[in-house]
């Protein structure tokens, strides 16, 4: 269904939930929230009122479904939905969902709040949780789950067959069967089909592959959402350091974390901080969000300021110059955020290769250089013919063709070095495509045309 048509009718949800609920119809608008599906309803949630959301997320609670919708819902709305609830009833709610899910809205509430809510659950709960949050933040230990399906190598195809069907929903995803050895170690996988399409006498070591891909807990997610993209695999098995499988990562869950990603980078990349609920944020806290990433453009605009300033004489004498700067400037900011967003996104999808960083720095210099050859030869030949009845027609010309090149080249040297800097030191790169970076370009750029001005101008 197109994406149009499905906002389409989540629209319409909307206003019948709404409707429902101004008429105070309560058993139709349980009925309408029960056949809803979670994602949907998380959908509509979003732009309820503060009062409707309170009221609406009762009827949510008695749902089986509770768990998928909490897991769809925008995190920046959890601690509202359960400010009327005690830390008792929110844990017997986070009680009922698997541990990952338990953490990740956990992380939601403030440190104080968490604590009170981890500790009113059971003690099996609160371990399951525990055992989670033993693993660092965007690790593949908070993405894996528990759930999945582990036969010793020694088992034939019909026993096999026999306990998954023992199993019954108890796997998450089942469609690898996971082999270990006799010391509980993971040797090998093969998938649903294999089992079912060989005969039932054959011993699951003689079918499985023996190389497979994994990762450890302690694997960054975007590693994890790297190979799964690569290989096209529906789950990856996670191991210790004793190779024994702790659990798996699902697609599903590796289509989440690619989606926060990216929105990640783009908002960096903007400007406009990493939290992907910025939109739910309250004014004063977009501000605060916002404001820091601004202070480089703005004291970037001071410093270009001065730079002008300071050659006031010059543009005294050629009025002219001052009419290029947009041109320069806009010249080396675009080329800029072309370049540097071509290397963060090729580094986040490994289609950069950081090992031979001097030569995709020298490609991307050398396309700032062609580029800029031919827009300052374009820009210099219109000047030339549009000044030519002016003092010194070819000197201008000259200067605006020459900053172009130098300002394309500098955007080009720069953009691509810094992203592939910071990933060096750890840093994401994604912000250098911000504020910052195109500013210092923009700096560059103006003090390069006035310098180039001044000693082409002062030899004429």
């Amino acid at each position: 269904m197109p994406l149009d048509s499905q906002q389409v009718r989540a629209s319409i949800t909307l206003s019948a939930i709404r409707r429902l609920y101004r008429r105070n119809a309560r058993i139709t608008l349980y009925k309408l929230i029960e056949k809803t599906h979670p994602a949907k309803m998380a959908w509509v949630f979003r732009y309820l009122s503060r009062h409707e959301r309170r009221d609406i997320f009762k009827y949510i609670q008695r749902m089986d479904g509770i768990g998928d919708f909490l897991d769809e819902l925008d995190h920046a709305l959890i601690p509202e939905i359960f400010e009327d609830m005690d830390a008792s009833e929110i844990s017997d709610i986070l009680s009922s969902l698997p541990a990952e899910t338990a953490v990740e809205l956990l992380e939601s509430f403030t440190d104080n709040i968490a604590d009170d809510i981890r500790n009113k659950m059971d003690a099996k709960d609160r371990d399951e949780v525990d055992e989670v949050l033993k693993y660092e933040d965007d690790s593949a230990g908070r993405l894996m789950s528990h759930e999945f399906m582990a036969f010793n190598e020694s088992l034939s195809v019909k026993e096999a067959i026999s306990q998954f069907q023992d199993m019954g929903n108890a796997a998450e995803m089942p469609f690898y069967i996971y082999t270990i050895d006799s010391k509980q170690r993971m040797v090998g996988v093969l998938s649903l089909r294999q089992l079912l399409l060989h005969p039932p006498e054959t011993l699951l070591k003689d079918i499985m592959e023996r190389d497979f891909v994994f990762v450890s807990p302690e694997t960054d997610q975007e590693e994890v959402a790297q190979l799964v993209t690569e290989y096209n695999y529906l789950a990856l098995p996670v191991l210790n350091s004793g190779n024994v499988i702790e659990g798996i990562i699902t697609v599903d869950d590796v289509i989440d974390v690619i989606r926060e990603e990216a929105t990640e980078d783009m908002l960096k990349m903007a400007g406009a901080g990493e939290d992907e609920d910025i939109l739910l944020k309250s004014t004063l806290e977009s501000v605060k969000t916002r404001f820091p990433w601004l202070l480089a453009s703005w004291l970037g605009g001071v410093c270009a300021l001065w730079i002008i300033g300071s050659y006031e004489t010059m543009l005294q004498q050629t009025v002219l110059l001052a009419a290029f700067i947009p041109v320069i400037m806009g010249m080396g900011g675009n080329v800029g955020t072309q370049t540097s967003t071509i290397i963060v996104r090729g580094i986040a999808t490994g289609h950069v290769n950081i090992v031979e960083i001097s030569s995709v720095i020298m490609k991307e210099v050398s396309i700032g250089v062609i580029m800029g050859v031919i827009y300052g030869l374009l820009l210099g030949l219109l000047t030339y013919v549009q000044y030519s009845q002016i003092g010194a027609p070819l000197m201008l010309a000259l200067t605006v063709g020459l900053s172009v090149l130098f300002s394309m080249f500098i955007a080009c040297l720069v953009a691509s070095f810094i992203p592939i800097f910071l990933y060096k030191l750890d840093f994401d790169p994604a912000i250098s495509t911000g504020p910052f970076v195109t500013t210092a370009i923009d700096i560059i750029g103006v003090l390069g045309y006035f310098i180039i001005a001044q000693n082409l101008f002062s030899t004429s």
